[in-house]
């Protein structure tokens, strides 16, 4: 994406942000879906923020020496904080990441905001800005704030510095500390247009974009990333697993998925059993319009609660995929669980 364009589906939001640029608050809040563009459109309005001649519909131009700076993250008045873990892989919502230094180390890279980072701010905000302009940090996702560095940056955002904007994304506004939320103007994004997001994933070369953009609950960066990965033929086989629950062996399944990326797993069952219980309410599917019979005949084998109570043991599943003692048990116990509905 370049300097002066934003995503097709976020011409709205870019227009609702126009019309804050004249009472800019201290701190912007974006929330939203994961995948939908959320940090690309935050970078956005910070390069126009720091641009040197923006142009009539508040795009940076592209061009200028601000506009250079802020392409190579070296603009004088901007920061970025986020999470070392993101600093060597393209982050899941579609800014791109700096390029890794190269130097071999031992220790994981934190997921986390770091006191340090916050801290680091100190100097930053305390020199004047470039040109006497806009002073701009943008911070991401919000919710990888530890416990200190949040009540550090709570600080700050009590009494902000002047001609300081801060830019905090998150994809889960319901982990903030309440205190930060209340000093922050929350810009809730849109979900992406249909229409709109299909329409770019073919212009990106994406077979079955619909089918992808359904299956990503309607997020085209996230559908993107994952048809770029090529997850298609882990995800069908999981898919096909899950469709027949009477005929799986959750052990054969889970040897032979061991290897497979175990949170995607379960976010893709989290999936599948959502569309089950929607089904179940009467509503309508979300995620597998393709899969709308086999997940008819399915809901109809188990009640509406079982499948509730499903789809909260998932989300908690969810939350420890990222550190399982043992791959493979973690997909048998998962699979085991799923078949039992069904008895």
């Amino acid at each position: 994406m370049s300097a002066n364009s934003i995503h097709p589906w976020q011409q709205p939001d870019w227009e609702r942000l126009q019309q804050l640029r004249e009472r800019l608050p201290h701190a912007l809040l974006f929330h939203g879906e994961s995948g939908i563009g959320k940090v690309a459109l935050a970078e956005h309005l910070a390069a126009s923020l720091l641009c040197e001649r923006i142009g009539p519909n508040g795009h940076a131009c592209g061009s200028c020496d601000s506009c250079g700076w802020f392409a190579q993250y070296g603009h004088p008045d901007y920061r970025r904080v986020r999470p070392d873990a993101l600093e060597t892989e393209d982050i899941e919502d579609g800014a791109e990441a700096e390029e890794s230094s190269g130097k071999k180390t031992t220790k994981t890279p934190s997921k986390e905001i770091r006191v340090e980072q916050v801290r680091a701010l100190a100097t930053f905000m305390n020199v004047s800005t470039h040109r006497a302009g806009l002073r701009v940090v943008l911070l991401y996702p919000a919710e990888a704030l530890n416990t200190t560095a949040a009540n550090t940056l709570l600080k700050t955002l009590e009494e902000p510095p002047p001609n300081t904007l801060f830019l905090l994304v998150t994809h889960r506004i319901d982990r903030l500390l309440p205190t930060i939320l209340s000093r922050c103007h929350r810009f809730a994004l849109s979900p992406p247009d249909t229409t709109a997001a299909g329409a770019w994933l073919t212009e990106q070369g994406v077979p079955q974009a619909e089918r992808w953009l359904a299956e990503y609950g309607g997020a085209p960066l996230a559908a993107l990333a994952a048809a770029q990965q090529d997850a298609m033929p882990e995800k069908d086989e999981w898919l096909t697993q899950l469709a027949r629950p009477e005929s799986m062996n959750p052990l054969v399944v889970a040897e032979r998925l061991q290897k497979a990326s175990l949170s995607e797993l379960v976010a893709w069952q989290q999936r599948w059993l959502h569309d089950l219980l929607s089904l179940k309410l009467g509503a309508r599917v979300r995620y597998f319009p393709h899969q709308q019979q086999v997940l008819g005949q399915l809901a109809a084998r188990v009640s509406a609660e079982r499948l509730q109570q499903a789809v909260r043991d998932a989300a908690m599943r969810r939350a420890v995929s990222d550190h399982p003692l043992s791959a493979r048990l973690f997909i048998e116990q998962m699979l085991l669980e799923y078949t039992g509905l069904f008895r």
